[in-house]
């Protein structure tokens, strides 16, 4: 039997389950994306552009930079893997505890893989000292941006000084940026905007979290060296995306205000549910994404289960145990009910903030 390391897995259960394992826009896929589905199925029977060419197009617009730098996947997944496919690199550093597919994917290229270990009594946070592991040995190193599990950012001008290293050493740079969207101050954080000055750098993005597209499959890159981006090309199969998700992808790309509207409905309910788990005697670190991560002393999984919700436990994360746990931020009456069933697992009752609630 496979084993299972991701949450989203709903499909174990014979009934309706509320899922906070996976880590989706709370607002759901827009209509219009839905609807681009719906109005492009004649199209369906034939083969999907090899070259995603309207994709790409409406990617390069977005984003205002060269079609060229552009790499679209099925997921951003699928790139996590084909990027070190292309570069085969001997050495990588990945910053821990995060995604475990980085890992997965250097080893399946034959690449030695380093850690650098966030540690818990600094919150998990990301600081200068990590400039020390970046040095001439290694070829590339992957760093999530806002990490996953734990939610929490590398602010611009730290991950600057750390491209700038990896530029001085020889090292290509991967930063996933997949749930940037949700960050209140995303212009804080996020490199995108420079990335062609930044040629050993390469931006992981999705549509399966902002969109809530992760059926659909749906990713891309963007290079700061657009050799690089043909290198990767060079690795995709020839259809690595169908025509349903490149439709979908280029209808969520023409919408307006909806990350914004997004941002707005995720930081209110994200600090519903941080207060809530608080107000439980939870310890909750500094999450700034769609997600919250938090430690708990008692078991969480069968518990929740018994009232139809799933949760995430960071058990498989590297460094990261049986209490830790992340869940995602849902609609405003999904958080309500959470905390509730918290609140009876917990046989604690949260105190009211109505103030803080609204």
């Amino acid at each position: 039997m496979m084993k299972e390391v991701h949450g989203g897995n709903i499909y174990k259960y014979d009934h309706k389950v509320y899922d906070f394992s996976a880590n989706l826009n709370p607002l759901g896929m827009p209509q219009e994306v839905k609807q681009a589905v719906i109005d492009n199925i004649d199209g369906y029977e034939s083969y999907p552009d090899p070259f995603h060419r309207e994709l790409t197009a409406a990617i390069s617009g977005f984003h205002k930079v060269e079609e060229e730098r552009i790499c679209c996947g099925n997921g951003a997944a699928d790139l996590i893997f084909r990027i070190p496919l292309a570069f085969r690199p001997k050495q990588a550093l990945v910053v821990s505890p995060t995604f475990a597919e980085y890992q997965q994917a250097l080893l399946t290229a034959g690449s030695e893989v380093k850690h650098y270990f966030l540690k818990e009594e600094n919150g998990f946070v990301c600081d200068e000292g990590i400039l020390d592991s970046i040095d001439a040995g290694l070829d590339m190193m992957f760093i999530c941006n806002p990490n996953n599990p734990t939610g929490i950012g590398v602010e611009r001008a730290l991950m600057l000084n750390i491209a700038e290293k990896c530029r001085r050493c020889g090292v290509i740079l991967v930063i996933d940026e997949c749930f940037m969207e949700f960050m209140e101050e995303e212009p804080k954080y996020s490199v995108m905007d420079c990335i062609c000055r930044l040629e050993n750098v390469i931006i992981l993005k999705a549509f399966t979290k902002i969109y809530a597209m992760a059926g659909l499959r749906l990713g891309y890159c963007v290079c700061g060296d657009p050799s690089h981006g043909e290198k990767i090309r060079e690795t995709l199969q020839p259809w690595a995306v169908s025509t349903a998700a490149s439709k979908a992808g280029c209808a969520a790309l023409k919408l307006e205000g909806f990350i914004e509207k997004t941002k707005v409905y995720v930081g209110e309910n994200r600090e519903f549910l941080r207060n809530g788990l608080q107000s439980l005697g939870y310890r909750v670190y500094d999450t700034k994404a769609n997600y919250i991560f938090f430690r708990s002393d008692r078991e969480l999984i069968k518990p929740m289960e018994a009232f139809d919700i799933v949760v995430r436990s960071c058990a498989n994360y590297i460094t990261l145990d049986e209490h830790f746990y992340r869940i995602a931020v849902r609609t405003r009456e999904e958080n309500e009910y959470f905390l509730r069933c918290l609140a009876e697992v917990t046989g604690r009752q949260p105190e009211r903030k109505e103030e803080a609630y609204g």
